[in-house]
């Protein structure tokens, strides 16, 4: 699967010179200028953005459908984290609330883990 969200990945992500960082669960720390150790740097937003907290602003998420994407990716409170959420991991026809909230568990995780399985450069 870790391919996989890594190809998916290199699909949705609009704009050249771009580089990014993917987290285990499927979180995606993007960066639109990068330099420097892009794995250090997403370490450091997560441990600061990635943590949730319903009831604030840290608990916030849309949830964004494609037409040739095999799932969504669900924001957060910041523009550059996003979670992907595969649409294999949801029953039959999900609500926008069930899939806001499985991709914003996942940030959660991946917050805590930290366990980075790709870094895409430019």
């Amino acid at each position: 699967m870790q391919q996989e969200l890594v190809d998916i990945w290199r699909r949705i992500i609009i704009g050249e010179g771009k580089g990014w960082v993917l987290f285990e669960h499927g979180t995606c720390v993007i960066f639109t200028e990068p330099s420097g150790d892009l794995g250090e740097q997403a370490i450091a937003i997560m441990r600061e953005w990635g943590p949730v907290a319903g009831g604030s602003s840290a608990g916030d998420f849309s949830v964004i459908g494609f037409d040739d994407e095999p799932g969504w990716v669900v924001t957060s409170h910041h523009p550059d984290v996003l979670t992907f959420v595969p649409a294999e991991d949801m029953a039959e026809e999900p609500s926008e609330l069930v899939i806001g909230l499985l991709g914003r568990a996942q940030r959660g995780l991946d917050a805590e883990e930290l366990t980075i399985v790709h870094i895409e450069r430019p």
